[in-house]
């Protein structure tokens, strides 16, 4: 759904430092059939002087409420734009965009969820669809900081929650993969998104155990629609229509099999 559509700000509040939650309502009859979870949409500031959107995860989709919820990190002048957004004004929005997680895939397995700061909302609404799934247990392994936490009431909600944070304030000191031994979880497949360090370590971990890794990719993003090869990743194997080992992260990602990808 690539077209751009005027939302409405139905909420925007600071969740804790830097930390925003922001929902976006689709008009009447515009809203999609199905948002995925791990796609992404590109929200324009309003700011004429800044022409491109800002792209970001999409935490939560409410298709009751036509509602798509995001929550991110302020840094910079666009996202510092986005946060100042009040309630009832109206934004352009781009999307929704890129692949999500397969969750056929996922269904009726123990699955772990792997999230490094900003790449948690994402896993916010991955968690609330495996939940539903039949047959299927979720353990969500969430880093932060510090004791600034956030969403930790909607992830405890529908998984089972480890905390990790860098200076052991809460949960356990390290990282999610840290939290993950220190427990002694088992699981059969990994679903992560994070910083590219949080990434590699993940792959590493999944292959070691075996099992199957599913990873999205933070990039920074021009068009978001593939048009600009600005956010291009490289894969291990040659594209069949581009003959080279490349892949658009807005197009063909952001989520992908950890073995598609090279990422050190």
């Amino acid at each position: 759904m690539k077209r751009k559509t005027r939302m409405t700000v139905t909420s925007n509040r600071c969740l804790t430092d830097g930390i925003y939650s922001m929902t976006l309502q689709y008009p009447e009859g515009e809203a999609p059939d199905a948002v995925n979870p791990g796609q992404f949409a590109g929200i324009y500031t309003g700011n004429p002087a800044m022409l491109l959107p800002r792209p970001i995860s999409i935490c939560e989709w409410d298709p009751a409420c036509r509602t798509l919820r995001f929550v991110f990190r302020v840094a910079g002048a666009g996202t510092a734009e986005l946060a100042a957004m009040k309630e009832g004004s109206r934004t352009d929005m781009l999307g929704v965009l890129g692949n999500g997680y397969d969750l056929s895939a996922l269904a009726d397995r123990k699955v772990l969820l792997l999230g490094g700061g900003i790449g948690i909302p994402p896993m916010v609404g991955l968690a609330e669809a495996l939940h539903d799934l039949p047959g299927t247990e979720v353990t969500a392994a969430m880093g932060y900081r510090d004791n600034n936490l956030f969403l930790t009431e909607e992830l405890t909600a529908c998984s089972r929650l480890l905390i990790a944070t860098e200076d052991g304030s809460v949960g356990t000191s390290g990282n999610v993969l840290d939290a993950v031994r220190e427990n002694a979880i088992e699981a059969d497949v990994v679903c992560a998104c994070g910083p590219m360090p949080m990434l590699r370590a993940v792959a590493g971990y999944a292959k070691e155990k075996g099992i199957p890794a599913y990873i999205s990719l933070e990039e920074r993003m021009a068009c978001g629609v593939g048009a600009c090869l600005g956010c291009v990743t490289r894969t291990r194997e040659v594209d069949a229509h581009s003959h080279v080992r490349n892949a658009r992260i807005c197009t063909e990602g952001p989520v992908f099999r950890a073995e598609e990808v090279e990422i050190g």
